[in-house]
């Protein structure tokens, strides 16, 4: 452990998110020759450059068998030590709990979603208005890993990093995997991934949003010519600012439809219609008659 003490937050960050996305500690089995455990995470060659980016994070560990695309290290007493905390007497492997104080460094969420997460792009077509509004979502497929260890991992992302994430269920592994669904956390996460990998072009599709969407806007301009397509705003789905509750008010006053108002906040129209319904609750439109 004290290996892993010395160690510079951003090194442990990336080996700890290592172990717990692609990577895995090698097991040592009955007669071998080996007394230390080694590390093993197997690649796609798509993704070459990615694991070349790991082994100048940590060269001291990590080194390269091209032929078998696989990124190694040496059998050595660190990997023996950190064994027991990712897997138990079950053989299954768990999020180590008790490391994650160590993974101080945004680094820790950089390699956890280069691994397995994914960027998801939704989309909301508006027939009336020809206009097609495209929103990101960030996934993380740890669906491996039991829902009690994933919510200690969701809860220790929103202290130290400030990000929410949300549980999903899904039909495959253990039931559920990671979501981050809030627009302005997705942008901020993905432009700081950005501002530390920037040069690894095979892995912009996970962490550009301008080339993300320009490519999906390509795709949706061939099949829908005569639409618009806009990527979403964050402001579109913050939460409403006394002034602008004052102009909806007033812009209702005056006969605006709720199209009108929405365009004209540049918000979406059904939040429009749901906070226009709160404000008469509130009785807003009856004090602005009185």
């Amino acid at each position: 452990m004290n290996n892993l003490k010395t160690m510079c937050v951003d090194k442990r960050s990336i080996l700890i998110a290592s172990i717990i996305g692609d990577g895995e500690i090698t097991k040592i089995y009955p007669r071998s020759r080996r007394i230390n455990n080694s590390y093993r995470e197997h690649f796609s060659v798509k993704q070459l450059e990615y694991r070349i980016w790991k082994t100048k994070q940590l060269p001291e560990y990590f080194y390269l068998t091209k032929k078998s695309m696989c990124l190694r290290s040496k059998s050595i007493q660190l990997f023996t030590t950190l064994f027991p905390f990712f897997y138990g007497d079950d053989g299954e492997k768990h999020i180590p709990i008790d490391l994650l104080m160590f993974c101080s460094s945004f680094y820790f969420l950089l390699v956890l979603y280069l691994d397995d997460g994914s960027l998801i792009l939704s989309k909301r077509i508006n027939d009336k208005s020809k206009k097609i509004y495209l929103m990101p979502a960030i996934s993380f497929y740890l669906q491996c890993y039991k829902k009690e260890e994933l919510e200690l991992l969701r809860q220790f992302i929103s202290e130290q990093f400030k990000f929410e994430l949300k549980l999903n269920k899904r039909k495959d592994g253990k039931g559920y995997i990671l979501k981050m669904t809030k627009t302005k956390d997705v942008y901020n996460f993905l432009n700081e991934i950005k501002s530390k990998i920037s040069n690894c072009d095979s892995m912009r599709y996970k962490f550009d949003w301008q080339y993300r969407f320009n490519v999906e806007k390509e795709k949706l301009q061939f099949d829908y010519p005569d639409y618009t397509v806009i990527e979403s705003d964050s402001k579109r789905f913050s939460k409403y600012t006394e002034k602008e509750e004052i102009d909806i008010v007033r812009l209702k006053l005056e006969g605006k439809t709720d199209k009108a108002i929405a365009e004209y906040l540049n918000r979406t129209y059904w939040s429009v219609v749901y906070k226009i319904r709160e404000l008469r609750k509130r009785g807003c439109f009856h004090n602005s008659l009185s």
